[in-house]
């Protein structure tokens, strides 16, 4: 191989020293990359692949420097880091070879700009791993915020999906298990080692000093500035809100849909009336991090109340808050230097409106405690006022930035280039006049200047030397001129042009320099206009769904009336929906549901999670009426999938989310099972769901529902007093099954597999044989070979059935069936029963709908002893 160029070994040499980075080196109006970047670019960015020459047939692609943000925003959404090596000399005053440096390395952790959503959070997380515990450090760059926690492993892994950081940094080898479950929340995951140290005046505990150390080393390495952007460092306990593991999170769908990974069909996408882009970040926080203190809870309760019973103030404060900019990224541009003009008018915008908003909250102070604080910053807004053009460029270094009257001294500047400008239509007229072209003009460009310009078949006729006209430019078509008098006044309008755009540029770094005192004042704004843009968003969202104000209980119970499930709800028509009640105490803290497949059981259960965690973020919830306890957790295991990436199989993924539950769970806490055991064998299954009842009920003590198509588990309410049985009211009708979704008390029948499927439109030749199949398996094997209820009395007859199974005597079978285990009840006899004959005689069929005739039959026969 040839000995490379100057250039190429600068670009060699820098490459070296970014590997983990795409190298865009600057060469002239465009970022050239070489090499294996090159060729990933190429690919990733669909651009095309060159060579840099036949000799050395070097792999080269390039994008213009003008629109190298587009490009470069595609690398980092792919997880790709990006190294901007830029010309630090005039390659026109240089000889030799132009001086390049690494000034910035953008990382999808790291970015700024509008390059990131202006409604999430930006995270860059640190691991670091102490003695005993973990330690996560973790900042949005782009606003400045930073915070540091310390925990065990499983809490560290729930609080990075709470976090969702789009990168991570590591500072030892992962073992392979942990990275897998940490890639499964970034892939963009780098080992990471400094030495530096940073004087953060001993505000933190010394465990959680290195981490902090080694976020902001690489926040520096990376940005290549100072970090005044960044805050001081907030140390806090990851338990101090509701626990919700990767499982719950993704399972309630909280913030993402499972299927599209989408916010479509979340409970976020519910709280869709946010006003500003810091509300809405601030939202997404709230929904991960259900608070835990019920004085904290009640504060927001009590000021979505006065939202909703003060209709005109939400109205009026929603408009104010419309006009509000995102304040908090704004402050954090300011602090990094990136900010530009069109930056501080959306700044003077926003500090425009919190006049009014103080105003309008002013006369409620004793309710908004806290909130009530917000300040107009009079000077900061006249001081923008007075200097920015309303539309100003969105660049800094062309002028046009600061109003007239703004700058003596620029204002003579301008006057100079106004006044030369309209010379120059006087000189074109004066020269049309004296030389007799009426065609001729006096034009401007950047590399020749000012010129006069005459056509070549009108130069025929001109004696160019009588008129003092020097050659500057020979075209085509046309000569281009220059005169003394024209040298001279070019010299003056370029010369107070120039120092215009210099004198502006320099204005526009002081006027910044005097925003950053205001930084820390408009920081705690933003704080207080995200608080309360959420609050109004609860209550917008209350009155417009019929949500109701749950209370918080003191007696540890959990008592929901008409509860609604507030995602489901919107996707079906008014009044269609049909809400069910939860009733859950220490007497009796688990559900045992059951009911047909499709008739509404795990929405039920999340139904009741959601309004939980919706009650602790302060939010009013989806029923007539709640009164909650505060959970510490909520643990779920709800519909498993294979986990390839893992090599685990959906009963180990079963397992595993069960045993998260068994193992953590508290008497505060909430446990939602569906359908545990069904991932191995009927018995294997029946055993295991059976045994995890018993032990939530005689060790945990946590609220639980637990779904089951295991019929033979509803007799555990005789064994377990803190146990009830439920189920999902369905009928069937004229062969076809109807669902109520209505949760009744008692266990169900029929589990109705074979209608569901039927009405998924399975092959009927299918649906018959299963017909078949179910009758003969329901009269000798559930209800005979029931290993549960088996006892010693029956043994025999269990083996008399079980050897005319293998003789073949399937018509003996049914026979010994219907006479061990047809239940007889005379209706018009004397009975215990007669209750029931009284209410069937006084019901007024006539009036009542089918749904409420089926639910009234469905309740009667659940009576009949």
């Amino acid at each position: 191989m040839s000995k490379p160029t100057p250039m190429m070994a600068q670009y060699l040499q820098m490459k070296e020293l970014y590997k983990d980075t795409i190298l865009f080196f600057r060469l002239g109006d465009f970022y050239e990359m070489f090499y294996d970047d090159a060729i990933l670019a190429a690919k990733e960015l669909e651009i095309t692949l060159t060579r840099r020459d036949k000799k050395n047939a070097i792999p080269m692609c390039g994008v213009p420097h003008h629109s190298a943000k587009n490009y470069i925003e595609r690398l980092i959404e792919k997880g790709y880091k990006v190294a901007i090596a830029e010309q630090m000399e005039d390659p026109k005053l240089t000889k030799g070879m132009v001086k390049r440096e690494v000034v910035q390395i953008i990382t999808p952790g790291t970015v700024m700009d509008d390059m990131i959503s202006e409604n999430e959070s930006n995270y860059l997380a640190c691991l670091y791993k102490s003695e005993y515990d973990y330690i996560i450090a973790y900042s949005d760059v782009s606003t400045g915020e930073l915070k540091v926690t310390q925990c065990n492993e499983t809490t560290m892994l729930n609080e990075l999906s709470s976090i969702s950081p789009k990168e991570i940094i590591v500072s030892f080898e992962l073992p392979q298990t942990l990275e897998k479950q940490i890639r499964l929340m970034t892939n963009v995951v780098s080992l990471y080692e400094s030495d530096d140290t940073f004087d953060l005046v001993n505000e933190l505990d010394d465990e959680l000093q290195p981490a902090v150390n080694l976020l902001l080393s690489y926040i520096k390495d990376t940005q290549m500035k100072a970090l005044n952007h960044i805050d001081k460092p907030i140390a806090y306990e990851a338990l101090g809100h509701m626990r919700l593991d990767m499982y719950a999170k993704r399972n309630l769908e909280l913030t993402e849909s499972i299927r599209l990974k989408t916010k479509k069909g979340t409970l976020l996408s519910i709280y869709n009336q946010c006003r500003t882009p810091m509300g809405n970040r601030r939202l997404k926080d709230w929904i991960e991090r259900p608070l835990v203190n019920k004085e904290q809870i009640e504060a927001r309760l009590s000021v979505v109340r006065l939202f909703n019973d003060e209709f005109i103030l939400r109205h009026n404060l929603r408009e104010a808050l419309t006009h509000v900019y995102d304040i908090e990224r704004l402050a954090g541009r300011v602090q990094f230097g990136n900010v530009n003009a069109k930056d501080l008018i959306q700044l003077k915008y926003s500090l425009e409106q919190l006049p009014r908003i103080n105003e309008l909250l002013q006369p409620f102070q004793h309710i908004i405690s806290g909130l009530d604080g917000i300040q107009s910053l009079a000077p900061l807004y006249q001081m923008l006022e007075d200097s920015i053009v309303d539309e100003p460029p969105v660049t800094i270094k062309e002028g046009g930035i600061f109003k007239d009257g703004f700058n003596a001294t620029l204002d003579e500047y301008r006057d100079a280039q106004k006044n030369g400008k309209a010379w120059l239509t006087e000189l074109q007229t004066k020269e049309r006049e004296r030389t007799g072209v009426k065609s001729l003009k006096i034009s401007f460009n950047k590399v020749f200047g000012y010129y006069i310009e005459i056509s070549k078949a009108n130069l025929v006729n001109i004696d160019i030397a009588k008129y003092g006209y020097d050659r500057k430019q020979t075209l085509s078509n046309a000569e281009r001129f220059i005169t003394e008098e024209l040298k001279e006044k070019e010299a003056l309008i370029l010369g107070a042009e120039e120092k215009a755009i210099d004198l502006e540029y320099e204005a526009f770094i002081e006027l910044r320099e005097q925003v950053k005192a205001y930084i820390p004042n408009l920081k705690r704004q933003a704080k207080r206009i995200a608080e309360l843009d959420c609050l109004q968003n609860f209550s917008e969202v209350a009155t417009n769904n019929n949500y109701s104000e749950p209370v918080i209980s003191k007696r540890r119970v959990l008592d929901i009336k008409d509860a609604r499930h507030p995602v489901v709800e919107q996707v079906m028509e008014r009044d269609q929906y049909v809400p069910n009640d939860c009733l859950l105490d220490d007497n009796g803290f688990i559900y045992l549901i059951t009911g047909p497949n499709m008739s509404g059981k795990s929405t039920y259960m999340r139904q009741i999670a959601l309004i939980s965690i919706m009650a602790q973020m302060g939010s009013f919830v989806p029923a007539s009426r709640a009164e909650l306890p505060i959970f510490d957790q909520i643990f779920t295991r709800i519909g498993a999938a294979d986990d390839l990436v893992s090599g685990q199989s959906t009963f180990m993924v079963e397992m595993l989310e069960a045993k998260n539950a068994l193992v953590n769970a508290t008497e505060n806490s909430l446990i939602i099972f569906d359908e545990i055991g069904r991932g191995t064998s009927t018995y294997d299954g029946l055993s295991l769901a059976q045994s995890m009842i018993e032990y939530v009920h005689n060790h945990i003590g946590a609220k639980t529902l637990f779904s089951t198509h295991y019929h033979e588990l509803v007799g555990l309410d005789e064994s377990l007093d803190g146990l009830n049985n439920i189920h999902v009211a369905a009928k069937e009708y004229n062969g076809e099954l109807i669902f109520l979704h209505k949760i009744m008390p008692g266990a169900v029948e029929n589990s109705y597999g074979i209608h569901v499927a039927k009405l998924a439109n399975l092959p009927e030749e299918i649906i018959n044989r299963a017909g078949h199949l179910l009758e003969t398996f329901e009269n000798y094997s559930i209800k005979d070979l029931n290993f549960v209820k088996r006892n010693d009395e029956n043994e025999e007859r269990h083996e008399n059935i079980a050897q005319n199974i293998d003789d073949g005597n399937k018509n003996e079978i049914i026979k010994e069936q219907e006479h061990v285990l047809q239940p007889s009840f005379d209706l018009f006899g004397e009975s215990e029963n007669n209750e029931i004959i009284t209410e069937l005689k006084n019901l007024t069929i006539e009036s009542m709908t089918p749904i409420e005739a089926l639910l009234k039959l469905q309740q009667l026969k659940s009576q009949i002893k």
